[in-house]
């Protein structure tokens, strides 16, 4: 067949259609071809960002060569190709079967990498549910924890940072909120599991001023004045210790001077076990 005449056929079926809004699953007409010629034709529609036909292409690649080493590159790369075109779910399942099929392979720890990154790119705002986010934690874990050493696992350590630090805040949102409504109870677990779960993160110093304002409004002052000490100590010169100091100053409670003395008494591991 002439050229030409293959090109125009293939434009064809590459041609895009829907039933009820849903894109239709589509496949190359069957003309045999060698492995390495159909993975180029994919890779070229790669380079000019034509990413759903360069996923037809890898996909023919395992149809036509299913146990050739162009199989195995190919299935990977469709998965590339669909994280790019923002079909996450795809990327992940595509990924998540080479796992299954080459678990010893080379890119193996790239497949886990993909996987992690298609969580953490469909990240939402504190506001909304945070199930994502709790994919994408668990995915980059799995990354530093199986290939510590590599460049995927550096790369997933400083996400896991931000995704700690987007839970965390979502945890403060819930917990701010249980405070407006005076469920003061509720908002202190809250605020202790940011204390707990996610102590790296840039909440804590928030979260332990709110656990001082929801210990004064229930009148345990002791419990306020001990976490108070715990955010001076660590935040001495942050606004939520000073507006904490504020807070229990009306209650007879000086915090530098409580700061001052459980200094001396050497015994802030201990206090911090105790309160969190």
């Amino acid at each position: 067949m002439r050229p030409v005449i293959v090109m125009f056929i293939v434009g064809l079926l590459l041609s895009g259609c829907s039933t009820f809004g849903r894109k239709q699953k589509i496949k190359l007409a069957y003309v045999e071809r060698p492995a390495e010629t159909l993975y180029t034709g994919a890779l070229q529609r790669m380079d000019t960002k034509r990413w759903d036909e360069a996923i037809l292409f890898f996909d023919e690649v395992e149809r036509q060569h299913p146990f050739s080493r162009w199989a195995r590159r190919a299935m990977l790369m469709s998965s590339f190709a669909h994280y790019q075109s923002g079909d996450y779910d795809d990327a992940v399942a595509g990924a998540q079967r080479f796992i299954s099929l080459h678990p010893g392979s080379q890119s193996t720890p790239y497949a886990y990498y993909l996987i992690a990154i298609c969580h953490y790119e469909q990240i939402f705002d504190v506001g909304r549910d945070q199930g994502t986010t709790v994919l994408a934690e668990a995915a980059l874990q799995q990354v530093v924890r199986r290939y510590p050493d590599s460049d995927y696992a550096r790369d997933a350590r400083l996400k896991l940072e931000l995704t700690h630090d987007h839970l965390a805040g979502k945890e403060m949102d819930v917990g701010r909120y249980y405070l407006r409504q005076n469920q003061h109870l509720a908002a202190i677990g809250r605020f202790k599991n940011v204390v707990k779960k996610y102590d790296t993160t840039s909440q804590v110093e928030e979260a332990l001023h709110r656990l001082v304002e929801a210990y004064v409004s229930l009148g345990l002052i002791v419990e306020a004045k001990h976490v108070g000490s715990v955010l001076g100590y660590n935040y001495p010169g942050g606004e939520w210790y000073y507006d904490s100091y504020d807070l229990l100053a009306k209650y007879g409670v000086d915090l530098h001077e409580e700061i001052k003395v459980d200094r001396e008494r050497g015994y802030w591991q201990r206090l911090k076990e105790r309160l969190f």
